[in-house]
């Protein structure tokens, strides 16, 4: 494996050890509720994972599971229950929800002090303003990572591809946050090769497989990439594999430091939900965040 390549599975064990200790410091238990709808058997990895983690991490997981034909106002009413459950405090709502469920309304109903997955408009409010509150897991792991690898990124120029709610967006402002200079690209980019040429940290985010080619790199460039989609490969025994958003083999030569997909990125979202968890149990609390997950 390439010299410039970001563990993202190293990273995330440090943050879910700096969890632990954190945990170990508190004087309580925070605990994490997640709601989980329907068979779906990539949720039922995630949930299993990230139940594995809290709970490696000193902290109480709490399962809710519901049936795939269970109708969206039982999913509220499941939801609504976690908000005044004082030993609750964070809540995680597992997507995809079944078709017949509005995902958006069920969002809403977190109680956005609860909101660990960081998704409610409230949330999102909070993170455009500025202010104090729980921020995207996927998003903040990507700044921990360019962060893990260029220290201060104080004047860096960053450039985002993509404009989802979920990733690009906050990513744009988590990065502004640190004081880069923020580029939010995205398919209607007039010269977007030119434009992610101009990145000192490029992170595309937009689901198309292999799209960013080496020549789309200024050399020694930050790769921070978020795309997971999933190519035939007929020497596979599943048949598939996954690969990111930037086609690898051609940008390792380019890049200073790359994520690989998976192992980059991927890992560091459960990692961040974690931190989170931890965030919100202390600011119910009035504790102070503890020093060693500050970013």
């Amino acid at each position: 494996m390439s010299d410039n390549l970001i563990d993202g599975k190293q990273v995330a064990a440090r943050l879910r050890a700096a969890v632990g200790l954190a945990v170990s410091q508190l004087l309580i238990t925070p605990t994490l509720a997640v709601v989980l709808v329907g068979d779906d058997p990539a949720s039922h990895v995630y949930v299993r994972n990230k139940i594995k983690f809290t709970k490696e991490a000193g902290m109480r997981s709490l399962e809710h599971r519901l049936p795939a034909d269970v109708s969206e106002a039982e999913v509220v009413a499941t939801v609504r229950a976690l908000n005044v459950d004082p030993d609750v405090d964070g809540i995680l709502v597992q997507l995809p929800l079944p078709a017949h469920i509005n995902s958006d309304r069920v969002i809403a109903e977190i109680n956005p002090d609860k909101d660990v997955d960081g998704l409610t408009e409230t949330s999102a409010g909070r993170l455009l303003l500025g202010q104090p509150g729980l921020r995207p897991c996927t998003p903040t792991g990507c700044v921990i990572l360019a962060k893990e690898t260029l220290g201060d990124l104080s004047g860096k120029h960053c450039v985002v591809i993509g404009r989802s709610i979920l990733v690009g967006k906050p990513a744009a402002l988590l990065f502004l946050e640190q004081n880069c200079t923020v580029t939010l690209a995205h398919s209607r980019t007039e010269n977007l090769s030119a434009v992610c040429r101009g990145a000192d940290i490029l992170v595309p985010a937009v689901g198309r497989p292999n799209m960013v080619k080496a020549d789309w790199i200024k050399a020694g460039a930050c790769v921070i990439d978020v795309g997971i989609n999933r190519i035939d490969d007929a020497s596979r025994k599943s048949g598939t594999r996954l690969v990111g958003d930037v086609d690898f083999a051609d940008a390792v030569p380019v890049a200073g430091a790359i994520t690989p997909v998976p192992g980059g990125v991927g890992p560091m979202t459960i990692a961040c939900l974690l931190r989170n968890t931890v965030l919100a149990a202390c600011a119910r609390r009035g504790l102070d965040m503890p020093d060693n997950l500050a970013l």
